[in-house]
């Protein structure tokens, strides 16, 4: 497996050295409003015509140890013997994505899968739904890893590319095939709860109505005071929900604000927010985030074993918006983790993808570092 990543800028086009061997997958990350007129998907078809292209909208690019909001970062890969197939879906709304997830899993499933990466539109999907679709099909011993397409803080539209130019209302994957690839994948927040715990007491799906019989909007601009409510959704990403079963409190995943409706006093979650279930806030930590993507390299690493590959990050928008100029600590502090044999991009979400690092079933996670390590097995 051989991997080299390709850089695009408005100034000078695409910069990376040119791959010596046929590129089998390309992975892409971008600013929407630089993937929006479907050019740079079209470069990139016309310079790797064999390949499957997969690629997202974003909160900001990982490319090495940087992060960037004005370029285009892709990795061009060779599998020695690996096989691909990708998959692209249409989605109409968060009430087909359990539907939409068992058909890609149908699509995908095959004696030798290994493993999918999944790119999914950021607004219109429900997370939860999308992932338990697909595991319904292909089982909860397949990884699934990836993520949630961005928009910044905007919030106004995500793009998905999956062999066709970035679109809305997209959800596209790529399984692996064989015997010789190895998949490693890592997930860990490092945010720390404050505030009362709470009883989620009326739910839909992704949709908060109340938490202990109030409404849930009530109370979250409660907490975020005045001012801090005039710029929601966004600025709810500073303040994630943990939420947990109550039959298995030590099983926890957190929640990020997609949407918030005024006048039903409601509030949408890029995934279910189970009635019954134990909610409380969190906030952030610069040094406890920065350990928490250190974490989640040092899971994914333990499938690499010491070769050569390809890593791709996806974390949380939330957390870029609260480090600001220090979000690059954890992208360091996962670099130091991996080592330098492994080539490094990703992207800031709406939603990661990843096994729990406990249970290890596959879930959507919010406010997370997610790492997914690629190689294969020396012969």
């Amino acid at each position: 497996m051989r991997s080299e990543l390709l850089v695009w800028t408005g100034a000078g086009g695409w910069k990376g050295r040119e791959p010596r061997h046929a590129t089998d997958l390309v992975l892409f990350f971008g600013n929407r409003m630089l993937l929006a007129d479907g050019e740079r998907y079209g470069e990139l078809r016309s310079r790797f015509p064999n390949a499957c292209i997969l690629g997202c909208s974003t909160g900001g690019q990982i490319c090495g140890e940087e992060v960037d909001d004005d370029k285009i970062i892709a990795a061009a890969v060779h599998f020695d013997s690996t096989s691909l197939r990708l998959v692209c879906q249409d989605i109409g709304d968060a009430a087909q994505s359990h539907r939409c997830g068992q058909a890609i899993g149908q699509h995908l499933r095959g004696q030798d899968l290994a493993g999918v990466f999944i790119l999914s539109d950021g607004l219109h999907v429900n997370g939860s739904e999308l992932v338990a679709g697909m595991t319904s099909v292909l089982g909860s011993e397949i990884p699934l890893t990836g993520g949630l397409a961005g928009d910044g803080a905007d919030f106004q539209e995500t793009l998905v590319s999956g062999d066709c130019p970035p679109r809305s209302r997209v959800v596209a994957a790529v399984g692996f095939y064989g015997s010789s690839i190895r998949l490693g994948h890592g997930s860990a927040g490092g945010w720390d709860v404050f505030g009362p715990k709470r009883r989620v007491t009326r739910s839909i799906g992704n949709v908060l109505y109340e938490l202990d019989g109030q409404r849930a909007l009530d109370l979250y601009e409660r907490y975020l005071g005045p001012e801090e409510s005039k710029g929601l959704p966004g600025t709810a990403l500073l303040f994630p929900l943990q939420i947990s079963d109550p039959e298995r409190p030590d099983h926890q995943v957190v929640r990020t604000v997609l949407a918030v409706d005024r006048e039903a006093r409601t509030m949408t979650f890029a995934g279910d927010v189970p009635s019954g279930w134990v909610a409380q806030l969190m906030r952030g930590n610069f040094d406890r985030l920065a350990a928490g993507a250190a974490d989640a390299a040092r899971q994914a690493n333990e499938g690499v074993d010491g070769h050569d590959g390809l890593a791709v990050l996806v974390s949380c928008i939330g957390r870029k918006l609260l480090m600001g100029q220090r979000v690059a600590d954890e992208v360091e502090a996962a670099r130091v983790m991996l080592g330098k044999g492994l080539a490094l991009l990703g992207f800031y979400s709406y939603g990661e993808i990843s096994p729990h690092a406990g249970s290890g079933m596959c879930e959507l996670h919010n406010q997370t570092m997610t790492v997914t390590t690629l190689c294969e097995a020396r012969v």
